[in-house]
């Protein structure tokens, strides 16, 4: 498998979406889409441990990374019609479609309205909460008018400092650091006035994502998905935790594998949210083995 990906821009409805691609064409392909605040290229480390004949593509979800930075994203139903067109741009047929966090519950989105597309899911920790939480969605961030991440530090000297800010601080101290440091050098850009790098996917757009998590269940879609659905969890919150800034735990709803026609539970009680970036080989596997 190439170390560097070829890049590509498609030009969806709203938004210029950005992708990247290793492999070649021809066979199915593996589509690979990442968490709020993240990017395509978090997959690096997953990628490197699949067979190195596989074809993947890696997406910048809208606001992320090399797509184009539209927002406020108010609604996940946006950046899941992106993914849609390019998914049709790119006449996907039986790929394998792996989603993380906000990505998973993307996936579903676009593999409920293109059943075609798909001949197997891998969803790891999707942010999908139990039915109820949707009656309450003021307990994602309560009483206040911005969440918490549009305040986060947006620029620095450069992507390695940036690295070196984060490697000892958790979470980023959990994971690979070699996720760690695709996630800082391919996270920022080039600032305008040319004094150091800024965030790829700015804090407002962030937030916003956030913002928006508890509005929109989309259960109804799952129970339309036909295809094989893998659900990886991570360790449970414990009762009562609400803070949206711990992704110690798991947002995903024990209950979800069993929403889906062919859904299979796999509990990962040794790792946080970030399972890609702590396990990218365990993600590989069940990518090639479902």
């Amino acid at each position: 498998m190439p170390k560097t990906p070829r890049q590509s821009t498609f030009a969806a409805t709203g938004a210029r979406i950005a992708y990247f691609e290793w492999g070649e064409r021809g066979a199915p392909a593996v589509l690979l889409i990442h968490a709020t605040g993240f990017h395509a290229r978090c997959w690096d480390q997953t990628v490197a441990s699949l067979p190195p004949d596989t074809h993947v593509i890696a997406v910048d979800l809208r606001g992320h990374g090399r797509s184009e930075k539209t927002g406020p994203i108010a609604d996940w139903t946006v950046p899941a019609q992106d993914i849609k067109e390019l998914v049709a741009h790119l006449n996907l047929h039986d790929a394998i479609g792996v989603g993380h966090s906000m990505g998973g519950h993307t996936l579903i989105q676009v593999a409920a309205a293109l059943p075609g597309a798909f001949k197997r899911l891998v969803l790891v920790d999707p942010v999908m909460m139990a039915p109820e939480f949707y009656d309450n969605p003021e307990i994602m961030a309560p009483g206040e008018t911005e969440h918490p991440v549009t305040r986060r530090r947006n620029a620095w000297d450069s992507w390695q400092d940036m690295f070196e800010a984060f490697k000892d601080r958790n979470p980023y101290s959990l994971w690979r650091p070699e996720v760690l440091e695709d996630y800082c050098r391919y996270g920022v850009v080039p600032k305008a006035d040319g004094s150091g790098v800024e965030l790829a996917c700015p804090p407002a757009i962030e937030g916003s994502i956030y913002k928006a998590a508890a509005g929109r269940n989309i259960y109804e879609l799952a129970k339309q998905i036909v295809c094989p659905v893998t659900v990886l969890r991570a360790r449970q919150r414990p009762p009562g935790q609400r803070d949206p800034r711990d992704f110690s735990g798991s947002p995903t709803w024990e209950g979800l594998a069993a929403v889906f026609r062919q859904g299979r539970d796999v509990y990962l009680p040794h790792l946080t949210h970030f399972i890609p970036m702590q396990d990218p080989g365990l993600v590989a596997k069940y990518i090639v083995e479902g």
